[in-house]
């Protein structure tokens, strides 16, 4: 994926994580993952 797309849809789950006011530290509980995925995820660092 490229650098373009990452970032893109890292501002995606950022905007929809916003919307649903949650935190990163409450998403990424509800996925089984660690807030640092998320916060990776949404900086479009990475995507796996």
């Amino acid at each position: 994926m490229n650098d373009m797309n990452s970032q893109k849809t890292g501002a995606l789950i950022r905007a929809m994580r916003k919307e649903k006011k949650m935190t990163q530290l409450q998403l990424a509980q509800q996925l089984h993952l660690s807030d640092k995925t998320i916060s990776k995820w949404e900086r479009g660092d990475s995507l796996r």
